[in-house]
């Protein structure tokens, strides 16, 4: 581009997008971006919304704040309005905390979107936009006596489930105005980024997941997938097994055959595959060392 003086520039959109300008030091940076990028939370993200049918366990917000629906089932709060604007996992705007960037190492580089902005995410997005936050599975899901999902302690994780079964499963854990659905990758990066506001370094989340969690290289190594919460040590904010234990379904794609599983196994050590690592798999895969875990929002 020339150094040629314009009397006007003039910047058309279609109909909901805005443009955001930034003063760099050589000159203008002009983006078009979707207007619900610019949207703020209401919500006060410190007094987590306890939905109906649900009861409180324990914790604080920034601590774990759990919650148990009437089947024992628990959920912890991830506040996702407590994030800092600016230097997210996700990005620089509000809808990009709750997403949707690949990241793969320490400096968590930014890299294309994956997920679009269907309407499931935006009642998403509405419901956090209220709220400021999100609840995420305390547990990987496991099924219960009647071949139900649940997150529950002391459970094996659900293994030997492909994508497409682990999206419908995940849906069956909400109740009331409450909907369930499998973790998005967005709701993965916010949860390990409240962790690292939170006081868990960022170099256990990126580079070196072993003392957090189930793998080969850990303490007194099981060498195998154990029951859910089965060590203090594994917990993060109350929530059990992020790291390790078992490769966990995303609804992030790297195409549309391939979905991004996300938190290592216990067959693989925390240095090469930390809690924050991509691998991914054809949707109709499935392995014994492969589980899920779900997210709810408030409608």
């Amino acid at each position: 581009m020339n150094n040629k003086q314009f009397k006007k520039i003039t910047l058309e959109a279609e109909k909901g997008m805005m443009f955001e300008m930034t003063e760099t030091s050589d000159g203008l940076l002009i983006r078009a971006i979707n207007i619900l990028r610019k949207a703020e939370y209401i919500g006060d993200y410190t007094k987590p919304p306890i939905p109906e049918g649900y009861s409180y366990i324990e914790g604080q917000w920034n601590s774990g704040y759990v919650i148990q629906d009437k089947q024992g089932n628990q959920f912890v709060w991830v506040p996702v309005g407590s994030l800092p604007a600016n230097g997210t996992l996700d990005g620089e705007n509000f809808i990009e905390k709750f997403g949707r960037r690949n990241y793969r190492d320490i400096e968590f580089l930014e890299s294309e979107f994956h997920d679009e902005m269907d309407d499931m995410l935006k009642k998403q997005f509405e419901s956090i936009q209220k709220y400021g936050g999100f609840y995420i599975s305390r547990y990987a899901i496991s099924k219960s006596k009647n071949d139900k999902p649940a997150s529950v302690k002391g459970e094996k994780p659900w293994t030997d489930i492909n994508f497409d079964d682990a999206v419908k499963e995940a849906k069956k854990l909400g109740q009331g105005n409450v909907q369930s659905h499998l973790v998005y990758g967005a709701e993965f990066d916010s949860t390990l980024q409240w962790l690292i506001e939170t006081g868990k370094p960022v170099g256990q989340i990126a580079k070196d997941s072993t003392k957090w969690g189930n793998y080969c290289n850990c303490e007194n190594s099981p060498q195998q997938v154990v029951k859910t919460g089965s060590r203090e040590e594994w917990y993060a904010n109350n929530i059990a097994d992020l790291a390790g234990n078992v490769w966990e379904w995303t609804q992030e794609a790297k195409n549309s055959s391939y979905r991004v599983l996300r938190g290592g196994s216990y067959y693989r050590n925390g240095i090469n595959t930390p809690v924050a690592y991509r691998t991914y798999y054809s949707t109709d895969y499935y392995l014994n060392l492969i589980g899920f875990r779900v997210a709810l929002y408030i409608e």
